[in-house]
């Protein structure tokens, strides 16, 4: 890289993505992203406003500090479960108004950057400067803002998009083949969630807190502010939001097991009220190998301990559903948390948290310690997005902060927005493969789909054992599928119109795709497999319905596979 100038500190690891910090007239700092030889994020402003101080001008530079990053570390959920964290990481030291020392931290990574403050002394923090400015006519897809992260995501562009406030992630094609999303990692109890603000008309994109002031005594550090930029792959394909966070409180883990769920409340909502009800969802767990089954809303602590006994003797685990506020107490958990641990339960579902705001965090940092005691596992619906958090604390399993099956209203478009949105930053509970939907445009394959796109490590099937069993080939296919994955890579797609994805677990490799678009044949290369031959296992679309057939394809040829209007597939590869 060029030498910096004395008001430009410039941060690579690799110079194929390169964040620069720069310092204005009046002492302010903004902050920009360059890839290759695109400004993929042009000069947007950094800094902090305390009551005691502001750190958005006069900023006098005293200090530089470099190094390097490099961490290995192990997942139980997600599209890789071993992980290589490396980035260059640049420390800025400022002198600001009455003598306030800030830091600006930033790292570079080969798939994007982030930044985040550190006040020394602490302090309060009434707001930050902190700004995005992607290019003004770049094509975007946004999440107009709600606590539980449930709108419709919409396509539209920077400076295009209606003033509001939009949620994390934020996806833009910032153009020259590069994608940029912003969001951000590191948020618990210490700090207050965040979202993005927009003003109609300009490309810019300003950090906006939920609280009004955050405190924290010093060394006080905020969350990261994230931009993950490359191809559409490089972005889909990242983890850079765990890489980010904390390491695992956990030292064992080995009690930690994702798997596929039985779910009943989707399909019939006062089923979870029926204990007779939940021992044959038991059963169809069982009968499919399925590990668990979840009981929702409605359960009664008067027949539920039966039912777990039931369910466990024929090799089904139990999770049980809880209003967040049951828990929101050290009272409430002591007096839950071992009480359905002793039941036999394996986990909890928790839901209705609905907020952003610092306190909420903290109850997100209190239950996940206390289940963590009990070795539950634990599922956060109504809820934020992941923002690094499956890495701090591995027994969690997956969030649902998404529009998803249980709205009812299935659409095709929207549905080929999430794995390149949402499902970046880590698992999603959309609840998929809900044939009973009717208000939906898509296929029964595109359904299939979906249980093998969308990466959560608890995956729960939504819809009712009768309904997978009159699709006999659609539950084959989902019996094969695991949730958790060795490697995954995208091979086609685009935001709105389809996504296509090879992963594998363990010697197996499966491919499948949702599509938006009219019918056509997915044609993708295989050169992912090394080599031989390979027997592909596919289902999909037929002209009377769900049609599986089979193939052998050599590891240096394609796959093809045709798929009908807003369809899909899914394809298990084994070595021949």
């Amino acid at each position: 890289m060029p030498a910096d100038a004395a008001d430009r500190w410039t941060i690579s690891l690799t110079g194929a993505v390169t964040a620069a910090v720069a310092r204005t007239g009046d002492g302010g700092l903004t902050f920009e992203v360059t890839r290759g030889a695109t400004t993929v994020l042009a000069p947007a402003p950094l800094g902090l406003r305390t009551k005691a101080a502001d750190l958005t001008r006069g900023l006098r530079l005293v200090r530089r500090t470099e190094r390097v990053v490099d961490e290995h570390y192990a997942m139980t959920t997600g599209k890789r479960l071993r992980r290589h964290a490396r980035a260059a990481e640049t420390t800025l030291s400022f002198l600001g108004d009455h003598g306030t020392r800030l830091e600006v931290v930033v790292r570079a990574a080969a798939d994007g950057v982030a930044y985040r403050y550190v006040l020394p002394a602490g302090g309060t923090i009434t707001g930050e400067a902190s700004s995005f400015t992607p290019p003004a006519s770049a094509p975007a897809w946004l999440l107009p803002y709600s606590p539980n992260y449930e709108k419709v995501r919409v396509e539209t562009t920077a400076s295009g998009a209606p003033a509001g406030d939009y949620g994390f992630p934020s996806l833009f094609d910032t153009g020259g083949g590069s994608y940029t999303l912003l969001t951000e990692s590191d948020v618990d109890g210490r700090y207050s969630g965040a979202r993005l603000t927009h003003r109609a008309g300009t490309p810019g994109y300003a950090i906006k807190l939920a609280d009004a002031t955050v405190a924290g005594r010093g060394p006080f550090a905020t969350p990261w502010r994230v931009a993950i930029t490359g191809d559409l792959a490089t972005v889909t394909e990242s983890t850079l939001v765990d890489d980010l966070a904390p390491p695992s409180k956990l030292e064992d883990t080995s009690w930690v097991r994702p798997g596929k769920v039985a779910w009943s409340w989707l399909s019939e909502h006062d089923s979870p009220a029926d204990p007779a009800r939940q021992r044959q969802y038991a059963d169809f767990a069982a009968r499919n190998g399925w590990p668990y089954l979840l009981i929702d809303e409605g359960w009664a602590a008067s027949w539920v301990p039966d039912v777990i006994r039931y369910a466990r003797a024929r090799g089904v685990e139990v999770i049980l559903w809880f209003r967040w506020t049951d828990l929101d107490s050290a009272a409430e958990r002591a007096k839950w948390l071992p009480l359905v641990k002793a039941w036999g339960a394996a986990g909890i579902k928790v839901d209705f948290m609905d907020s952003d705001t610092q306190a909420r965090f903290g109850f997100y940092d209190d239950v996940a310690a206390a289940t963590a005691r009990q070795r539950l596992m634990l599922n956060f619906h109504g809820a934020t997005i992941p923002r690094g958090f499956q890495r701090t604390w591995p027994h969690v399993l997956s969030f649902e902060a998404v529009r998803g099956a249980e709205q009812f209203k299935t659409r095709a478009a929207t549905n080929t927005m999430f794995p390149f949105t949402r499902n970046v930053v880590g698992s999603m509970d959309y609840t998929p493969t809900a044939f009973v939907v009717s208000d939906r445009d898509t296929t029964d394959a595109h359904e299939v789909a979906t249980f093998f796109v969308y990466e959560s490590g608890w995956q729960h099937g939504a819809d009712k054992p009768e309904n997978y069993e009159a699709r006999p080939e659609a539950l084959h296919t989902l019996n094969q599928l695991p949730t958790v994955w060795d490697e995954t890579r995208l091979l086609a797609g685009r935001p709105g119109r389809e996504a296509v994805f090879a992963r594998r677990s363990g010697e197996r490799w499966f491919v499948g795709g949702i599509s938006a678009s009219p019918a056509k044949t997915i044609d993708v290369p295989l050169e992912f497999l090394g080599h031989g031959l390979w027997l592909a296992d596919t289902l999909r679309d037929g002209p009377s319905g769900l049609l599986r057939e089979q193939s052998t394809v050599p590891a240096d040829g394609r796959l093809r596979v045709p798929v009908a209007n807003n369809g899909g597939f899914v394809t298990l590869l084994t070595r021949r």
